[in-house]
C-alpha cells in the first residue's frame, strides 16, 4: 500500500501532488506541490527603495507562463531562518572584526521567534553556531569567525552548496529560508586536478539546491582596495576567461538574481549598519503562495514570473520585482 500522501502547511515550500505508480515491484513516487511560496521584493527602478504596503491584488504570478491564482498573501508575518555565511579569505576577514562591535544590535532588527545559524568557508564550509534564538550565541559565533584564519582558497559554489544544507534543518518549518552572505565576489578557481576529482560542487549544483529549497541568497559585498585589484587581474585576465566560462566560480551578483535576493555594498566601517539594513528589508518581504495548476513530472523546473499591476507603476514609477526565477519538482520516492 504506498504511504500517505504527505500534506504540508501553508508556510512550506513544496512541489505538485500526483501519485505515479507503475508495476507492484516498483517503487510509488509522489510529486508535491500543495503549495508554492514566492519570497519577493518590490523596489523603485530608479531608486532601489523598497515598496510596501502593496496588497494580494496589485500582482500577477505565472508559472511556465500560465497564470496562477494567489491564495495566501503575507508581508513580514513568517519567521526568518538566516544562516549567515562569512568568507574567510584574506580581503574579507578584516571586515569581521568591525562586524562584532555592531553585531547585536543589528540583530535586534530580527524579531524574537526569527533563528540565526553562522557558517564559515574557505575550500569548505564550517558551522559555528547551529540555528539559536539566542542573539548572544550568534554574536559570539561571529566573533569567533573573526579570529578564524584560513590559507585555503576560497570556493564560492561548495561553501553556498553546504550552506543551503543548513536551512532544511531549521527549527522552524514554515520559516522563509535565507542566506546572508559576506564576501568581497572575488572567488577562487578549482585547479583542474581538483575539477576532474568532482570532490567540489559546481555552480549548477548550488542553484539547483537553493531553488528546489526556496532559499533566497543576499549579500554583503564587501570591496577592499586589494579585493578590488584581485577583482580586476580575475575579470580581465584571458588565462582565466576559458576556465570561467566552462567551470563558472560562482557570482553573487548570480546567486541573488535566480534566488530573488539582493546584493547591497558595505564599506568596513559601516558593515554592521548594513547588515540591520539588509535584515529590515529580508523581512518586510512579501510572501505569496499558489497551487501550480499544471501538472509536471518530477524534477522538471518550473519558471516563476512575479509581476506587479500597471496601479504601482503609475503610483510609484517603474518597478523591479525580485523573486526566484523558479522551482523543480520534487519527487519523494518510498
Amino acid at each position: 500500500m504506498p504511504p500517505p500522501k504527505l500534506l504540508f502547511s501553508l508556510l512550506a515550500i513544496v512541489s505538485l501532488g500526483r501519485a505515479q505508480t507503475s508495476a507492484a515491484a516498483d517503487p510509488v513516487i509522489r510529486v508535491t506541490v500543495d503549495l508554492v511560496v514566492v519570497d519577493a521584493q518590490v523596489v523603485q527602478k530608479k531608486t532601489g527603495r523598497p515598496i510596501g504596503a502593496l496588497k494580494r491584488e496589485y500582482f500577477e504570478l505565472l508559472e511556465d507562463g500560465v497564470r496562477q491564482e494567489i491564495v495566501s498573501f503575507s508581508q513580514d508575518q513568517l519567521p526568518l531562518s538566516i544562516v549567515f555565511l562569512f568568507d574567510l579569505t584574506e580581503s574579507v576577514r578584516p571586515v569581521l572584526k568591525p562586524l562584532v562591535s555592531g553585531a547585536l544590535a543589528a540583530l535586534q532588527h530580527l524579531k524574537p521567534e526569527d533563528e540565526t545559524a553562522v557558517m564559515v568557508y574557505a575550500a569548505s564550509a564550517k558551522l559555528l553556531q547551529d540555528f539559536t534564538t539566542d542573539r548572544g550565541l550568534t554574536v559570539a559565533a561571529i566573533e569567533k569567525a573573526s579570529v578564524m584564519d584560513s590559507d585555503e582558497p576560497a570556493f564560492f559554489n561548495e561553501g553556498v552548496f553546504q550552506a543551503v544544507a543548513q536551512p532544511a534543518k531549521a527549527k522552524n518549518p514554515g520559516s522563509r529560508r535565507v542566506i546572508v552572505w559576506l564576501t568581497d565576489n572575488v572567488p577562487n578557481i578549482p585547479s583542474e586536478s581538483t575539477r576532474r576529482t568532482g570532490s567540489l560542487h559546481t555552480e549548477v549544483d548550488a542553484l539547483h539546491q537553493l531553488l528546489e529549497t526556496g532559499t533566497v541568497v543576499s549579500s554583503l559585498l564587501e570591496r577592499s582596495a586589494m579585493s578590488n585589484t584581485m577583482m580586476v587581474l580575475f575579470s580581465k585576465n584571458p588565462l582565466f576567461a576559458t576556465v570561467r566560462k566552462h567551470h563558472p566560480p560562482g557570482d553573487v551578483y548570480k546567486y541573488a538574481e535566480q534566488t530573488g535576493g539582493q546584493v547591497m555594498k558595505s564599506g568596513k566601517e559601516e558593515v554592521a549598519a548594513k547588515l540591520a539594513d539588509l535584515i529590515d528589508q529580508i523581512r518586510t518581504r512579501y510572501s505569496l503562495g499558489y497551487r501550480a495548476s499544471v501538472d509536471q513530472p518530477p524534477g522538471r523546473f518550473c519558471e516563476i514570473k512575479l509581476k506587479v499591476s500597471t496601479d504601482v507603476v503609475k503610483r510609484e514609477g517603474q518597478a523591479v520585482v525580485k523573486a526566484k526565477r523558479g522551482y523543480y519538482r520534487r519527487a519523494i520516492g518510498s
